[in-house]
């Protein structure tokens, strides 16, 4: 999987099961190239999501409906995620 495909399915995902007005999602995989455990088979992205829904939840609420969301994808291609919640 690459990057492009990556950003597709986490955007569908996230847009298919929370109510939300936008999602971002950056690359910041090139910060963490030179890293020793460095998988060139998984990323590290940030996700800025603008969502009443889940600015209505705590952080540790949202961060949890969000990582079961993406839970294959975390497992399988995402290193580390970032969370912004606007």
């Amino acid at each position: 999987m690459n990057i492009n495909q990556l950003v597709e399915i986490v955007k569908n995902k996230l847009h298919n099961n929370i109510v939300c007005d936008n999602i971002e999602v950056e690359d910041k995989t090139f910060l963490h190239e030179s890293h020793t455990s460095h998988d060139k088979n998984k990323f590290h992205i940030k996700l800025i999501i603008t969502s009443d829904y889940l600015k209505k939840k705590n952080k540790i609420q949202s961060t949890k409906e969000i990582y079961k969301i993406l839970e294959k994808e975390l497992k399988y291609n995402i290193h580390s995620i970032q969370i912004l919640i606007n």
